[in-house]
Protein backbone atom coordinates (compact mmCIF):
# COMPACT_ATOMS: atom_id res chain seq x y z
CA UNK A 1 0.00 0.00 0.00
CA UNK A 2 2.85 2.44 1.01
CA UNK A 3 4.37 3.06 -2.55
CA UNK A 4 0.76 3.17 -4.09
CA UNK A 5 -0.10 5.87 -1.24
CA UNK A 6 2.28 8.20 -1.03
CA UNK A 7 5.21 7.15 -3.45
CA UNK A 8 7.64 6.81 -0.96
CA UNK A 9 8.28 4.60 1.84
CA UNK A 10 7.59 4.98 5.44
CA UNK A 11 10.72 6.76 6.94
CA UNK A 12 12.56 3.81 9.29
CA UNK A 13 11.56 5.29 12.61
CA UNK A 14 7.28 5.71 11.88
CA UNK A 15 7.59 2.01 10.15
CA UNK A 16 6.82 -0.67 13.51
CA UNK A 17 4.48 1.70 14.56
CA UNK A 18 2.37 1.92 11.23
CA UNK A 19 2.89 -1.38 10.30
CA UNK A 20 -0.24 -3.15 11.86
CA UNK A 21 -2.56 -0.44 9.91
CA UNK A 22 -0.87 0.00 6.86
CA UNK A 23 -1.22 -4.14 6.48
CA UNK A 24 -4.50 -3.68 6.80
CA UNK A 25 -7.31 -4.04 3.88
CA UNK A 26 -8.62 -0.25 4.53
CA UNK A 27 -4.77 1.16 3.71
CA UNK A 28 -4.82 -1.17 0.70
CA UNK A 29 -8.17 0.14 -0.34
CA UNK A 30 -6.56 3.84 -0.02
CA UNK A 31 -3.82 2.95 -2.34
CA UNK A 32 -5.74 1.08 -4.97
CA UNK A 33 -8.63 4.40 -4.83
CA UNK A 34 -5.88 6.94 -4.94
CA UNK A 35 -4.65 5.33 -7.87
CA UNK A 36 -7.83 5.25 -10.11
CA UNK A 37 -8.43 8.37 -9.25
CA UNK A 38 -5.46 9.67 -10.70
CA UNK A 39 -6.19 7.34 -13.47
CA UNK A 40 -9.24 9.55 -13.81
CA UNK A 41 -7.13 12.81 -14.56
CA UNK A 42 -8.51 14.32 -11.04
CA UNK A 43 -5.11 16.63 -9.53
CA UNK A 44 -4.21 15.20 -5.99
CA UNK A 45 -2.05 17.40 -3.51
CA UNK A 46 0.45 16.84 -2.17
CA UNK A 47 2.14 15.21 -5.30
CA UNK A 48 3.58 12.08 -4.83
CA UNK A 49 6.85 11.62 -3.01
CA UNK A 50 5.73 14.76 -0.74
CA UNK A 51 2.46 12.37 1.14
CA UNK A 52 4.68 11.02 3.78
CA UNK A 53 6.70 14.65 4.25
CA UNK A 54 5.51 15.42 7.59
CA UNK A 55 6.90 11.96 8.83
CA UNK A 56 10.14 11.91 7.13
CA UNK A 57 11.24 15.23 8.47
CA UNK A 58 10.11 14.30 11.83
CA UNK A 59 10.90 10.99 12.82
CA UNK A 60 9.26 9.33 15.59
CA UNK A 61 11.81 9.58 18.20
CA UNK A 62 12.33 13.20 17.96
CA UNK A 63 8.68 14.48 17.99
CA UNK A 64 8.30 17.22 20.92
CA UNK A 65 5.04 19.22 19.73
CA UNK A 66 2.34 17.53 17.65
CA UNK A 67 0.10 20.50 15.85
CA UNK A 68 -2.71 18.53 13.70
CA UNK A 69 -4.52 19.65 10.57
CA UNK A 70 -7.34 18.77 8.77
CA UNK A 71 -6.48 18.04 5.29
CA UNK A 72 -3.74 19.45 2.56
CA UNK A 73 -4.05 22.67 0.93
CA UNK A 74 -6.17 22.14 -2.29
CA UNK A 75 -4.67 24.66 -4.83
CA UNK A 76 -1.85 24.60 -7.36
CA UNK A 77 1.63 25.22 -5.56
CA UNK A 78 0.30 24.93 -2.21
CA UNK A 79 0.71 21.50 -0.45
CA UNK A 80 4.26 20.01 0.33
CA UNK A 81 3.16 17.31 3.00
CA UNK A 82 2.96 19.87 6.41
CA UNK A 83 -0.28 20.98 8.08
CA UNK A 84 -0.66 24.77 7.59
CA UNK A 85 2.84 24.88 5.43
CA UNK A 86 3.44 25.93 2.01
CA UNK A 87 6.54 26.13 0.08
CA UNK A 88 8.73 29.64 -0.17
CA UNK A 89 7.33 31.64 -2.75
CA UNK A 90 3.72 30.52 -1.97
CA UNK A 91 1.34 33.35 -0.98
CA UNK A 92 1.07 32.98 2.58
CA UNK A 93 -2.65 30.87 3.58
CA UNK A 94 -4.97 33.38 6.04
CA UNK A 95 -4.99 30.50 8.68
CA UNK A 96 -0.77 30.77 8.49
CA UNK A 97 -1.02 34.75 8.15
CA UNK A 98 -2.67 34.27 12.19
CA UNK A 99 -0.55 31.99 13.18
CA UNK A 100 2.27 33.96 12.80
CA UNK A 101 0.19 37.07 14.14
CA UNK A 102 -0.36 34.66 17.41
CA UNK A 103 3.17 34.08 17.24
CA UNK A 104 4.17 37.37 17.19
CA UNK A 105 2.36 38.88 20.22
CA UNK A 106 3.03 35.66 22.22
CA UNK A 107 7.38 34.98 21.39
CA UNK A 108 8.06 38.86 19.45
CA UNK A 109 8.83 36.38 16.76
CA UNK A 110 8.60 38.18 13.06
CA UNK A 111 6.73 36.72 10.22
CA UNK A 112 9.53 35.12 8.15
CA UNK A 113 8.25 36.72 5.07
CA UNK A 114 7.01 33.16 3.73
CA UNK A 115 4.83 30.04 4.85
CA UNK A 116 7.65 27.16 5.05
CA UNK A 117 7.22 25.73 8.06
CA UNK A 118 10.31 22.76 7.57
CA UNK A 119 12.22 24.48 10.22
CA UNK A 120 9.73 23.76 12.60
CA UNK A 121 9.57 20.27 11.65
CA UNK A 122 13.13 19.30 11.81
CA UNK A 123 12.88 20.47 15.53
CA UNK A 124 10.46 18.33 15.98
CA UNK A 125 6.81 19.88 15.70
CA UNK A 126 4.60 16.66 13.70
CA UNK A 127 2.81 19.07 11.21
CA UNK A 128 0.40 16.12 10.72
CA UNK A 129 -2.64 16.58 8.71
CA UNK A 130 -5.79 13.84 9.65
CA UNK A 131 -6.20 13.61 5.43
CA UNK A 132 -2.76 13.46 3.59
CA UNK A 133 -3.92 13.93 0.08
CA UNK A 134 -7.19 16.44 -1.45
CA UNK A 135 -8.22 16.80 -4.90
CA UNK A 136 -7.54 20.09 -6.38
CA UNK A 137 -10.07 22.78 -5.68
CA UNK A 138 -12.32 20.40 -3.02
CA UNK A 139 -11.75 20.92 0.40
CA UNK A 140 -12.11 17.76 2.78
CA UNK A 141 -12.61 15.78 -0.73
CA UNK A 142 -10.29 12.82 0.49
CA UNK A 143 -11.57 12.83 4.09
CA UNK A 144 -12.99 8.95 5.28
CA UNK A 145 -10.73 7.33 2.41
CA UNK A 146 -8.73 5.55 4.94
CA UNK A 147 -5.86 8.16 5.58
CA UNK A 148 -7.86 9.10 9.13
CA UNK A 149 -6.62 5.32 10.47
CA UNK A 150 -3.03 5.84 9.47
CA UNK A 151 -2.78 9.48 11.04
CA UNK A 152 -4.46 8.50 13.98
CA UNK A 153 -1.94 5.41 14.29
CA UNK A 154 0.98 8.33 14.37
CA UNK A 155 -0.59 10.65 16.56
CA UNK A 156 -1.11 7.48 19.27
CA UNK A 157 2.05 6.27 18.56
CA UNK A 158 3.65 10.06 20.15
CA UNK A 159 1.52 9.66 23.11
CA UNK A 160 2.97 6.48 23.64
CA UNK A 161 6.44 8.02 24.03
CA UNK A 162 7.36 7.85 27.38
CA UNK A 163 9.08 11.60 26.86
CA UNK A 164 6.67 14.21 27.29
CA UNK A 165 5.47 16.05 24.51
CA UNK A 166 3.02 18.94 23.68
CA UNK A 167 -0.26 18.49 21.73
CA UNK A 168 -1.73 21.82 19.91
CA UNK A 169 -4.94 21.25 19.23
CA UNK A 170 -6.89 24.30 17.39
CA UNK A 171 -10.55 23.60 16.24
CA UNK A 172 -12.60 20.90 16.86
CA UNK A 173 -11.05 18.68 14.06
CA UNK A 174 -8.27 18.70 15.87
CA UNK A 175 -9.80 18.22 19.23
CA UNK A 176 -11.77 15.46 17.78
CA UNK A 177 -9.19 13.51 16.16
CA UNK A 178 -7.23 13.42 19.75
CA UNK A 179 -10.14 11.97 21.31
CA UNK A 180 -9.46 8.90 19.23
CA UNK A 181 -5.50 8.65 20.45
CA UNK A 182 -5.82 6.13 23.52
CA UNK A 183 -5.46 7.62 26.97
CA UNK A 184 -3.94 10.68 25.77
CA UNK A 185 -6.68 13.32 27.97
CA UNK A 186 -4.99 11.73 31.23
CA UNK A 187 -1.23 11.04 30.02
CA UNK A 188 1.50 13.05 31.29
CA UNK A 189 1.82 14.70 27.71
CA UNK A 190 0.77 18.39 27.34
CA UNK A 191 -2.60 18.95 25.72
CA UNK A 192 -3.65 22.53 25.16
CA UNK A 193 -6.83 23.35 22.66
CA UNK A 194 -7.86 26.86 20.92
CA UNK A 195 -9.92 27.58 18.29
CA UNK A 196 -8.53 27.25 15.08
CA UNK A 197 -6.53 30.35 12.88
CA UNK A 198 -8.41 30.68 10.25
CA UNK A 199 -10.17 34.38 9.97
CA UNK A 200 -13.27 32.76 10.91
CA UNK A 201 -12.17 31.91 13.89
CA UNK A 202 -9.47 33.03 14.80
CA UNK A 203 -10.79 36.15 17.33
CA UNK A 204 -12.83 33.54 19.45
CA UNK A 205 -9.57 32.71 21.27
CA UNK A 206 -7.06 31.59 19.15
CA UNK A 207 -5.31 35.01 19.48
CA UNK A 208 -3.62 35.16 23.16
CA UNK A 209 -3.89 31.56 23.68
CA UNK A 210 -0.13 31.56 24.04
CA UNK A 211 -0.07 28.00 22.97
CA UNK A 212 4.01 28.78 21.20
CA UNK A 213 5.58 30.39 24.57
CA UNK A 214 3.40 27.45 27.08
CA UNK A 215 4.99 24.75 24.69
CA UNK A 216 8.38 25.87 25.45
CA UNK A 217 8.09 26.41 28.87
CA UNK A 218 6.52 23.00 29.18
CA UNK A 219 9.34 21.12 27.17
CA UNK A 220 12.21 22.99 29.11
CA UNK A 221 10.32 22.55 32.28
CA UNK A 222 10.53 18.75 31.31
CA UNK A 223 14.41 18.46 29.83
CA UNK A 224 13.06 18.25 26.34
CA UNK A 225 14.92 21.90 25.18
CA UNK A 226 13.00 24.40 23.28
CA UNK A 227 11.28 24.80 19.89
CA UNK A 228 13.00 27.92 17.79
CA UNK A 229 9.74 29.28 16.75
Amino acid sequence: MTASASAQAVPPSWQTALAPVLSAPEARRLGGWLKAEEAAGKRIFPPRGNRLRALELTPLDKVRVVILGQDPYHGAGQAHGLAFSVPEGVKVPPSLVNIYKELASDCGVSAPGHGNLEHWARQGVLLLNNSLTVQEGQAGSHQNKGWEAITDAAAAAVAAKPEPCVFLLWGSHARKKAERVPGLANSHHLVLTAPHPSPLSAHSGFFGCRHFSRANEFLKAHGRGTIDW
